[in-house]
Order: structure tokens, then sequence, then C-alpha cells
């Protein structure tokens, strides 16, 4: 075939298992496809999601209900090529088959592959979705090409919101795709979407994608680890580097310090080499969005270890760890200025699966407010660690073998890919630094 990265010979498990939540809640409800829904989720998940499906079932759309629109984040859509039926579509993100023999690099804006979303990541995000049609919401889950410069996909956000023009609307937003969300509604057209809800929103920014961008960030590594003729930092440029996305997210000199990070020039020369002119549309990204009115509300993880600063030292980064946010967005960053903000002590990756979030969620979305989340928090810890890229480097090297990992281990390794660092925090005048210690082959520390 002529269009880069299209192959109708390699076709993957993970392809012919691409299945959307509408398929899989059906599934779930008549228990078909049981056995490979068991090995994907494990028997304990699949029991429980089959339960909310046919509780979903049973209750349905509840007239007088906005209809919800859930927005991923950043990695919570999948994404592949097209192939002509009856071949299942080619899927990169989240395939390890396709990672092993280097097919990621697909993914790198400069290849040119045609790439689109093919749904949702199933693990992230379907019990939200199942919970909340089993509180009477109908549900439809937005997925996109979260490489892209985030007010692209959210012009495509407020298509798709204007296509419900005649329903009330609420937006259940993700991370990244909180931004995405805000991107959408600073658009004409959006009067009809009642209430949005962010969680876990770097709108101020996260040092997750410094990190990225550096080839030192967990999921990177970990990514790279299945592929043994490539490196992180290999990656990093090949790929990772090449999403405006990420630079978009990048902290603003005042959320994370002296450092002016939006300026190439304050970037080490070490590592992955990033993009000058990618920076210049991220510089005044943010004042373009949507600012929050009383449609807004906020929903901050904390209590998680979580990169809160960075400062410059040699060629590298030193990044300070605080209990101060998710695991992945600071608190501070989360917290949207003019919106009410609630707090849940839940690492980022769980915002969307956890119950009692969920539940929180659910009320927000009926009265505008809930007492099941507490609109303060303190704050007060002062024990923090430091942790350099150089260390950083050195964790996440052993290379996988896919095929010698248990279906347990394969699972474990996927679903704990954004695990938040694990370092010891102490409160001292100057915190003393330790390396975090190197996952095993099934990803978990």
């Amino acid at each position: 075939m002529s269009r880069p990265g299209t192959s109708a010979q390699h076709v993957t498990p993970y392809d012919r298992f691409a299945w959307n939540d509408v398929e899989v809640e059906r599934m779930l409800v008549c228990g078909a496809q049981r056995q490979e829904l068991v090995a994907y989720f494990g028997k304990a998940e699949y029991l429980d999601l089959a339960r909310l499906a046919r509780r979903a079932q049973r209750v349905g759309a509840r007239d007088g209900y906005p209809h919800v629109v859930v927005v991923p984040g950043i990695l919570g859509s999948q994404l592949g090529i097209a192939r002509e039926r009856p071949l299942p579509d080619d899927v990169l993100w989240l395939d390890p088959l396709d990672i092993q023999v280097g097919r990621l690099a697909l993914l790198g804006l400069d290849a040119g592959a045609p790439i689109i979303p093919l749904g949702v990541v199933l693990y992230a995000h379907l019990k939200l979705r199942l919970r909340l049609r089993a509180a009477g919401f109908a549900v439809t889950m937005h997925d996109y090409d979260w490489r892209l410069d985030i007010e692209k996909s959210g012009a495509s956000l407020a298509e798709r919101l204007r296509r419900h023009s005649a329903k009330r609307l609420a937006v259940v937003a993700h991370s990244m795709g909180g931004l995405v969300s805000r991107a959408a509604l600073a658009l004409p057209g959006m009067q009809h979407v009642e209430r949005v809800v962010l969680l876990g929103t770097p709108n101020l920014g996260s040092f997750a994608p410094v990190q990225a961008l550096r080839g030192t960030y967990a999921v990177v590594r970990k990514i790279a680890r299945l592929n043994a003729a490539t490196t992180a930092e290999r990656l990093t440029e090949e790929v990772f580097t090449s999403f405006p996305s990420l630079y978009q997210m990048v902290p603003a000199a005042a959320a994370g310090g002296a450092n002016d990070l939006l300026d190439p020039a304050a970037w080490p020369d070490s590592g992955p080499p990033v993009r000058s002119r990618l920076f210049e549309g991220a510089r005044r990204f943010r004042e373009r969005l949507a600012p929050a009115d009383e449609r807004f509300i906020a929903i901050a993880g904390v209590g998680q270890e979580t990169v809160t600063a960075v400062s410059r030292r040699g060629d590298g980064f030193v990044y300070t760890v605080t209990r101060h946010g998710d695991g992945t967005v600071p608190a501070a960053s989360a917290a949207l200025g003019g919106a009410r903000t609630y707090f849940a002590k839940t690492a980022h990756s769980d915002l969307t699966r956890d119950a009692h979030v969920a539940s929180a969620i659910v009320e927000l979305l009926r009265t505008g407010s809930t007492k099941r989340l507490p609109t303060r928090w303190s704050g007060r810890s002062r024990a923090q660690a430091r942790v350099t890229d150089r260390e950083l480097r050195r964790t996440h090297t052993e290379k996988v073998d896919w095929a010698r990992l248990t279906p347990a281990q394969r699972r474990d390794f996927l679903q704990n890919l954004n695990e938040p660092l694990k370092l010891r925090l102490r409160v001292a005048a100057i915190a003393r630094r330790r390396a975090p210690r190197s996952a095993g082959p099934a990803g978990r520390r």
C-alpha cells in the first residue's frame, strides 16, 4: 500500500479486540465475549463492570437529565489506522505487539501516517460511563487525536457539541480533555452546554509533559521497555517531541517558579531536542481558552506524590516532588480560578475510575453541588523530595519480553503505566534526594 504505516498483514489480538464502549456495554449485559473481556479486564473488574452495565440497562436515560459528553485526556483515546473491512482497524496506541516491532514511531507527526481516533481506552473510562448511565444519564464518549494542537481538538469537540444543539448537555472532562473542553467552549454555539466538570485538568500546566519531552516520564520509559531496538530518549525524539499538545501543557513561569519553560533556551542541551516552533504556539494558548463561569466545576486530586516545581541544574532539570497534587497535576493547577473546586485524595488516573468521585460527579451534574467531596484542602505538608533527569533515566530500563508475561502481568503493566513516582518525602530545610526504584517486568513498583 502507498500510504505510510498501512499494513494489511500485521493484525494483532489488540486490533481484533478494539470494540467501542457501546459494544462492550452490550456484551457485558448479555454475557457475550466473556472470555476475552475477562482476559482484558481481569475477573473481578469484569464482574463489577457487568453488574454496572446491567444496572444501567434497567435504569435507562431519564427525562430532564442533560446528555453527558465524556472527554478523555492525553493518551486516553486509542489511535491507529483505518483498514478496509473485513479487517479490523490497526490500533497503534495502545498495542504492545506493535510497539515491540517499532510501529509506535508511526504516531510521530513527522511520519505522515493517516492516524485516526479509534475509541476511548476502555480500562480508564468504561467504569465512569457505566456509573453515569446507571445514574440515569445518556452518555457519549468523545475520542480524539490527543497528539494535535489542543485548539484544533477543541474545534472538533465543538462540532460534536453543536450536533447535539437540541439537547441539554453537560461535559465531564479528564486531564487534558478539560483544556480541549475549554477550547471548545470559547467558540460560538456553546450556550446549550450547562455544566462542565473538570477532573484533574492542568489549567496552569503540568510537569509531566516536561518529563515526557525530556524522555524521563514514567509512561514514556515503560513503553520503551517493550521495544528492544529503541530507548526512551530515541522514542521521545522520534515521537513525543512532535506533539503540539505536550508543549501547550508545559507550565508558564508563574506556575513553576523562576524558569520560563516556554522559552526553548531554558531547556538543557542534553537529551531529546525540543522543537522551538511548538513553544511559540504554546505561549499564548491559555489566553484563548474559555474562562470559568457558573457552569464550571473542578475536581483536584491531592495527597499523591507529584512534581510541583522544576529548576535547572547544570545540563539537566531537578524536579521537586510533594504531595500537593494527584501524581500528575499539581492541585494549584487543577483548581481553576473562578470555578468551584472540590478536592479528592485520588490519583490522577483513578479520577475516572473511583466510585466516590463518580458519585460526586453524579450529584454535581444533577444539582451543581456535592457534599461528598470537600471544598477546602489544607496542603500544609512540607515533606518533599528532589529527583534529577539523570536519576530518572536510570529507572525503567530493563526490557520486557511481552510473550513471556502472564495475562495478569500484562494487565498490570498496561494499567499502571501512569503510576506516580515512589520517593521518600521528608520534612527538612533541604529535602534529601532519593532516586525512585526501577520497576520490575510487570511495571509495578
